[in-house]
């Protein structure tokens, strides 16, 4: 779901990175330093403890549905460490499919600075700053509501030249979403992952070329032939590994589903979130999913992990190109005997209206 550190020499405290996963349907995106990272803007003094924002007022929609979002994650370290810069993306992101109504958030031990900013992608990322006292623990806590408005998926009229594969972009809009269209491995340099081009030609010839039958088909295929499985902790797997084993979790299947439509020539990119869940069961997870850039219809949400497209279930915090820009916190730590971080999460979501 980020700050230069102070820089250490080798024969110095080593400084550990940190950042839970996605753990698929998923938790945390991976690491505790959760691996996403950057920004810089003017540095504000924290108050303490974070000062949350306020509820606004606001019409109701027509066809809304209310979510509170209760979300703790802990860190706990095996010995004594020192806290390094840290981003949190956790804050819901507001739009045409969802407002935030309210949100908070608090962290233990008290950050001495924070700075909320705005990313490439449009996300807002808290980032945190901390005394170099010693801690043996790390709490974030972040509490927030969120309408969603999209009933219909499919409530748009795409341009006609969107209609079949390969899209023709316009020139200026084929230059702004260059950062949509490349692989996500640097294996590959500008170029995909092979076996997700693969999978690409042997859909676009069962459908015809037909745009939005491609994405329907490529959602049902992740979501029928893979298994799905939960992974706390570390980065998504390859698009080809995903494919080669069908099995993964849902951030796995989100870069897979990516990989593939850029394989094709369809902007994409990868998301971090919340679902609302089963009614029947109290467990949640953080999830992911997959946007592709449809025009007419601007970002569209595909949820392979569970072969829908994103309505009016789905709570988006942050989308980026690249899965590691998306992980809800990225951190580092710094320490002398090789501490290790263990992490743990508390997350609730319930649905009001």
């Amino acid at each position: 779901m980020a700050d230069e550190p102070p820089s250490i020499n080798d024969e110095s405290p080593s400084i550990n990175d940190e950042s839970p996963s996605m753990a698929d349907e998923p938790p945390l995106i991976d690491n505790e330093a959760q691996s996403i990272n950057d920004e810089s803007l003017n540095i504000t003094p924290l108050p303490s403890p974070l000062t949350p924002l306020p509820p606004t007022p606001l019409t109701p929609h027509p066809s809304l549905v209310l979510y509170q979002i209760s979300h703790t994650t802990n860190y706990s370290y095996s010995q004594p460490v020192s806290l390094l810069p840290h981003v949190v993306r956790l804050r819901p992101r507001s739009d045409g499919s969802q407002t935030v109504r309210s949100f908070s958030l608090m962290v233990t031990p008290t950050p001495s600075q924070e700075a909320t900013v705005t990313d490439l992608d449009g996300n807002t990322l808290d980032n945190l700053w901390f005394k170099p006292d010693q801690t043996d623990t790390l709490t974030v806590q972040v509490s927030s509501q969120v309408e969603t408005h999209r009933t219909n998926p499919f409530d748009y009229v795409p341009e006609a030249w969107v209609a079949r594969l390969p899209i023709d972009y316009p020139s200026s809009l084929l230059l702004q979403l260059q950062p949509y269209l490349s692989g996500q491995q640097v294996l590959y340099a500008t170029s995909v992952d092979p076996i997700a081009l693969q999978l690409a030609q042997e859909i676009v010839q069962a459908v015809g070329s037909n745009t939005i039958s491609f994405l329907g088909e490529l959602n049902q295929r992740i979501y029928k032939g893979c298994q799905y499985m939960i992974r706390e902790t570390g980065d998504p797997l390859s698009a080809g590994v995903t494919w080669t084993t069908r099995s993964g979790t849902c951030r796995d299947f989100a870069v897979l589903f990516v990989e593939v439509c850029r394989a094709i020539g369809l902007a994409a990119r990868f998301v971090s979130g919340y679902q609302e869940g089963d009614p029947n069961s109290n467990e949640r997870h953080l999830h992911a999913w997959a946007e592709v850039y449809l025009p007419g219809g601007g970002w569209r949400g595909y949820d392979p992990t569970q072969g829908l497209a994103v309505a009016d279930r789905h709570i988006a915090l942050v989308a980026s190109p690249l899965s590691s820009y998306a992980a809800p916190i990225s951190g580092a730590f710094k320490q002398a005997n090789g501490a290790q971080s263990t992490m743990t999460y508390q997350l609730t979501i319930q649905g009001l209206a």
